[in-house]
């Protein structure tokens, strides 16, 4: 660690965290395909080229006693509400965060899968933070193309290697990529899946990044790379930010309206024609729920069938409906009133997650809330749902005994 310069954002009393919970009963083998992993200091360590390795993202100390990474003298905080899991509600905080001030199991992979026993889950997608965005966007970002190339080259030889390769039954591989030049984006894709990655991250809407929207042929390299290798393209609610509010709105809007986001961000991919134009093309809007799935799908059926709306759908074997249905699966946490619509949706295309360690996770009760939601179930939508197609989709190995 070193000391920089006084950033002026004060720092609050923290509580301890709370005790280890008891490990909860498993009624169901959960692959939860929305959880998070906080980068440790080490990451970039020894994985960058030498020549590069002074000037790599590294964790650096304030004069208030925050730790935050740092990249081409920009601070980039560990949002501390990023890592609630483990600690008192009344200490669900926003400012950054230290690293002893969260569970070990969010950024140490050992302590980790222990959690994830202790909360039922056999295996997880796991997303980036903060010295990479959901999305993965930051390293496209940097003024060093060469160093923005390596950095993003390196978070993905850790994960593969460190976070995933500790324990390959119990992590699914997912990974980054490279956003300001598709064709190296689409090199390092194809470079992942040849040694097992299976999903990568995008940001929903680019064009909020300041990148080309998705109906722009720009996209065509990174796309046609994720359909040929089979890499679920994952769409995490707020990887292009959260969504544009009214003057005033504060965090509680923003996350009321995850699901309005995923709404938008969805139908834009659609129409979009990559669907369309790629069938093999697999699309998981992360963290975006289901309430809004069979609404879509009224209005898309409805826009083909009667209004004129839909001549620029470019395919005459799939309506925009049946794509919907071909190409995207969906997320849930907990929709308990909105799981009727499984059938329009279809079950096969329904996901689970437990979100771990965010404000919305339910660890580490999430096989109850999962029982609340799928007790009612026949058991075999129960156990699509839970695992099989999560396992399908992202091509991942379930345990022997499988419940229920």
């Amino acid at each position: 660690m070193v000391r920089v310069v006084k950033l002026g954002i004060k720092r609050p009393a923290t509580r301890p965290l709370l005790p280890d919970p008891e490990p909860r009963d498993v009624r169901y083998t959960l692959i939860s395909v929305d959880d998070h992993l906080m980068e440790p200091a080490h990451t970039f360590e020894g994985r960058l080229p030498a020549r590069l390795a002074e000037r790599g993202p590294r964790v650096i100390e304030t004069e208030e006693g925050h730790q935050v990474w740092m990249i081409e003298g920009t601070p980039y905080f560990q949002v501390g509400f990023m890592c609630v899991a483990g600690r008192p509600r009344e200490d669900h905080r926003i400012e950054p965060s230290r690293y002893e001030e969260v569970r070990r199991g969010c950024w140490d992979i050992h302590h980790r899968i222990k959690d994830m026993d202790i909360g039922g889950i056999w295996a997880s997608v796991n997303f980036p933070s903060g010295v990479t965005g959901f999305g993965g966007t930051l390293f496209s970002e940097l003024k060093d193309r060469e160093l923005g190339i390596a950095c993003m080259r390196a978070w993905n030889d850790w994960l593969f290697e460190e976070w995933h390769g500790s324990y390959p039954d119990r992590i699914v591989p997912l990974g980054i990529t490279f956003l300001t030049d598709p064709k190296v984006g689409a090199d390092e894709i194809v470079r992942n899946a040849k040694r097992g990655f299976t999903a990568v991250t995008l940001p929903e809407q680019p064009h909020r990044q300041g990148l080309p929207s998705v109906f722009d042929d720009y996209w065509e390299p990174i796309v046609r790379a994720c359909a040929e290798t089979g890499t679920v393209l994952n769409l995490h609610v707020g990887s292009s930010g959260f969504a544009e509010k009214a003057p005033g709105g504060g965090l509680e809007l923003g996350a009321t309206m995850f699901q309005s986001m995923a709404f938008d961000s969805c139908a834009e991919w659609l129409w979009s024609g990559w669907p369309a134009r790629y069938p093999d093309l697999k699309i998981a809007m992360s963290e975006g729920g289901i309430a809004w799935v069979a609404g879509l799908i009224d209005r898309l059926d409805n826009i083909m069938a009667r209004s004129g709306y839909g001549q620029g759908w470019p395919a005459s074997d799939v309506t925009p409906s049946e794509c919907l249905r071909r190409n995207f699966w969906f997320c849930m946490i907990d929709d308990p009133s909105t799981l009727v619509t499984k059938d329009t949706i279809g079950v096969e295309n329904i996901l689970f997650e437990s979100d771990y360690p965010h404000g919305d996770g339910t660890w580490p009760d999430t096989q109850d809330v999962m029982q609340q939601l799928l007790g009612q179930l026949p058991v075999e939508e129960a156990r699509m749902i839970a695992h099989e197609n999560a396992a399908k989709l992202y091509r991942h190995p379930l345990p022997a005994e499988r419940l229920p």
